[in-house]
């Protein structure tokens, strides 16, 4: 339990000051919470011998008042220091989690981390926020509460406070072993958790092939399992907790009435005076409340620890090392000595699979390197590396005559724009959504991209032109609608080098020209990697790279590659056909 409570503590960070301080109060709080008691139990003493006064039972009287609006006191100030504290902690720790995952190579976002991230945002970091931040005061106060019960019967009879003693070493070892077998619990009851957001989330993604392929019988069981599994689990742990819970209400029982046996044993044979005897009476059902509330804790606390290995998890995820101090040449304008781009003998795969093995070319500046080949080949992979998605496993990429791994990250994507088939747009205005290109865009800017994107025109047909707040995605626009919105924000941006997966694959005729027009802005000058498609559209490359297996199997313009009859030609022999 103390190890958990340390571990809530730890995650404070710069507001553990704050926390420390709440130890202080709850302190007060404790020691005002039996002090009611112990100042009834001495005007009750002052009656029996006959000692009261009108003056004293008023003392008394403010004495007892006064300590019931202290703790009051005290526990507000706990509550704001503690409490309060919580959700600010959380607040910076999603906000270094957002940091975090910005830093993540895309394959830990592609190895089924989606529900565990979900779950750790949506269920670990709201649970504990709400239930165990403000816990630590309560704990704290039981402690020193139950601490001064036991001293309380040390001063009655030494016999009194050592059964008082033994029945609380009770208390911990129920305790201490209910914890054990919680902590296993919790441990798989936050798993399925996981595991069920994962369902739900992919279910939700999925729902439109789903049902065009009428499968919602099977995915709906599949899901509703997920849902079973859960609640089956859920009843686990409370069918595992409930005989310590009741072991923990047994030991209080049994505690209790040992403890006035005792006492009425010493009264009988006159070792305890009649004040002692009514003040343990007075004593008795309050003796081991705070231990046993303390332990009844539990099993909030084991789901926080679960809760807490699984925020852990996702901060321990490795990031990409961005610390990198190199500068990249500028290329605008001008030629380089060195080419734009440059593979140099690249490896790489996915955990234990490999995807390229050995691929080495340059694009010079402003030229366009195409990427071709059989579907699963790596075109993607290699265009995916050139933004460090991910990093090389072996050999190394060059910008500019400098290793993208030497490069400050920001720095690198300043360098390059990217325009992909799937297209995501934020739940914001059109203008938002364009000026991310470029924050510091003037708006005369952000409107002259829109137009060279060919996107003007319909923008300006919608109720609130750019300031129209588009659905989370895109939802509410076409595909190139939104392609060509994607497509301007890159044109905003004006980065050297451009990305391109040919954004005109699964689109309408319509759309297609004036795609094949916003792209043709966009690439104006520019040096391009493009993988493509629809082989047509790439005829004219300075360079065509054709990509099998994880490798370049063939490499030349399309005069050259169509003279050699090989893949390439084939390729394109079957699309024309």
């Amino acid at each position: 339990m103390l190890k958990i409570l340390h571990r809530l503590v730890g995650i404070t960070g710069k507001y553990k000051s704050r926390i420390r301080l709440s130890y202080i109060t709850s302190f007060i709080k404790g020691l005002m919470m039996k002090a009611p008691l112990i100042l009834c139990f001495m005007v009750i003493s002052l009656f029996m011998q006959d000692l009261m006064d009108r003056n004293k039972c008023l003392y008394f009287g403010i004495a007892i008042v006064a300590s019931v609006v202290i703790e009051a006191v005290f526990e507000h100030i706990t509550n704001v220091l503690q409490s309060a504290t919580g959700y600010k902690v959380f607040a910076d720790m999603r906000m270094r989690l957002g940091d975090h995952l910005r830093k993540l190579p895309m394959g830990y976002f592609t190895e089924g981390n989606i529900g565990k991230i979900s779950a750790v945002l949506s269920t670990d970091m709201v649970f504990i926020e709400e239930n165990c931040m403000g816990v630590l005061s309560e704990l704290v106060s039981f402690i020193i509460s139950q601490g001064i019960m036991v001293i309380m019967m040390f001063v009655m009879d030494i016999r009194l406070g050592v059964l008082a003693s033994i029945v609380t070493i009770a208390f911990i070892v129920v305790g201490n072993l209910m914890l054990k077998t919680t902590l296993a619990h919790s441990v798989i009851k936050q798993e399925d958790s996981e595991s069920l957001t994962e369902e739900v989330l992919d279910f939700a993604e999925g729902i439109g092939i789903i049902k065009s392929f009428n499968m919602l019988g099977d995915r709906s069981k599949r899901l509703t399992d997920e849902f079973e599994k859960s609640c089956r689990q859920s009843i686990d742990f409370e069918i595992a907790y409930s005989p310590w819970a009741r072991a923990l209400y047994l030991t209080f029982g049994i505690g209790t009435s040992l403890m006035l046996a005792l006492a009425g044993v010493l009264y009988g044979k006159g070792m305890m005076p009649d004040t002692y005897m009514v003040g343990m009476t007075l004593f008795l059902f309050d003796m081991f409340v705070s231990i046993k509330s303390y332990y009844s804790q539990m099993a909030r606390l084991t789901v926080t620890s679960a809760s807490l290995d699984r925020i852990e998890e996702v901060f321990e995820a490795a990031e990409l090392a961005d610390d990198g101090k190199e500068v990249l040449p500028d290329a605008s304008g001008k030629e380089l000595s060195v080419p734009a781009i440059e593979y140099d003998d690249v490896s790489f795969g996915y955990t234990d699979k490999d995807v390229l093995r050995g691929v080495s070319f340059k694009v010079n500046t402003n030229e366009m390197t195409a990427l071709v080949g059989p579907s699963g080949g790596g075109k993607s992979t290699i265009a995916s590396l050139l933004a460090r998605f991910w990093d090389v496993a072996s050999g190394r990429i060059l910008v500019n005559g400098r290793d993208i791994r030497q490069v400050p990250l920001g720095s690198l994507m300043d360098s390059i724009s990217m325009v992909f088939q799937r297209v995501y747009l934020f739940q914001d205005t059109i203008y938002n959504n364009i000026a991310i290109g470029r924050p510091d865009a003037t708006k005369e800017e952000v409107e002259e991209a829109a137009k060279k994107a060919r996107c003007y025109d319909f923008i300006m047909q919608l109720p609130d032109g750019f300031d129209t707040v588009i659905g989370e995605g895109g939802a509410s626009l076409s595909g190139g609608e939104k392609q060509r919105i994607s497509i301007a924000r890159c044109i905003l941006k004006d980065a050297p080098i451009v990305i391109l997966d040919e954004a005109t694959a699964s689109v309408d005729a319509d759309n297609e020209r004036a795609i094949q027009e916003a792209i043709s802005e966009l690439c104006r000058n520019k040096t391009l990697l493009v993988i493509a498609h629809r082989l047509k559209t790439i005829k004219d490359a300075d360079q065509i790279l054709v990509v099998s297996d994880g490798q370049i199997a063939e490499r030349g313009d399309h005069a050259g590659l169509m003279e050699k009859d090989g893949l390439y030609a084939r390729m394109v022999s079957l699309q024309a056909s």
